[in-house]
C-alpha cells in the first residue's frame, strides 16, 4: 500500500507520470464534484493502483483542497476503527502506520 505522503505528493505536483506532463485538464463537466468524493475516490483509486482514476480525481478541486478532504478522511476512517476495536484513535493510527505505542 503506497504511503499517505506518497499520495499526497502525487496528487499535489504536476506531471506525475513519470516525469512527463499532466494531461491537459478536460473542460468542465455539467457536474462539479466536491472535496469528498474527491477524497474518497483518489484515496480509493490509490489502494487500487489506479493512477488513471488518482489523475481524475485530483482534477476535480484544488491540490489544497484535496488534501484537506484526504486528511478529513484519514480522520474519519482513524476514528471509526477506533471504536470498532474499542481503542483510543491515537493507539489505531500508530499501529496503522507500523509504530510502536508511544
Amino acid at each position: 500500500m503506497t504511503s499517505m505522503l506518497g499520495i499526497l505528493r502525487r496528487a499535489v505536483t504536476p506531471g506525475r507520470k513519470e516525469g512527463r506532463p499532466a494531461a491537459p485538464t478536460r473542460a468542465p463537466e455539467r457536474r462539479q464534484h466536491n472535496l469528498f468524493e474527491a477524497a474518497a475516490t483518489f484515496v480509493a483509486a490509490s489502494v487500487d493502483d489506479d493512477e488513471d482514476r488518482m489523475d481524475e480525481a485530483s482534477g476535480w478541486v484544488s491540490p489544497e483542497a484535496l488534501s484537506f478532504g484526504v486528511g478529513e478522511l484519514a480522520c474519519r476512517a482513524v476514528i471509526a476503527l477506533a471504536r470498532e476495536r474499542d481503542q483510543s484513535p491515537e493507539t489505531v493510527a500508530r499501529t496503522l502506520l507500523g509504530l510502536s505505542d508511544g
